[in-house]
């Protein structure tokens, strides 16, 4: 899964986001690749780039999108930057399913 935005870790993954604050709603809009290579997820929020509001939306956007509270999300790069590195705690197996859009096989990521 090199082409991911995300990358499984001990205790769950972290996602790359490219972020527009601004944006009119809600939502992620897929996957792209950067100039560089690298595999980011586009997230737009209606919050605005002041006092940490649109960091605030990106994290709860990725923890829905993840299926967990948004306590577990958490930035770990890019605070003022438009690409941000977003943890999110958990079963890395599980976040990944979700995070792709794929159901798990039975048994898998539970408990």
């Amino acid at each position: 899964m090199s082409d991911a935005p995300w990358r499984a870790t001990l205790d769950g993954v972290v996602v790359a986001c490219r972020l527009t604050p601004k944006g009119g709603r809600d939502a992620i809009d897929g996957a792209a690749t950067l100039a560089d290579g690298a595999r980011v997820l586009l997230v737009r929020v209606r919050a605005v780039p002041e006092n940490g509001k649109a960091n605030d939306a990106l994290l709860r956007l990725i923890a829905a999108k993840a299926g967990v509270a948004t306590s577990r999300a958490r930035l770990v790069a890019g605070a003022k930057s438009r690409l941000k590195q977003v943890a999110v705690t958990g079963d890395p197996t599980a976040l990944i399913a979700k995070l792709a859009g794929t159901p798990l096989p039975k048994g898998e990521g539970q408990g």
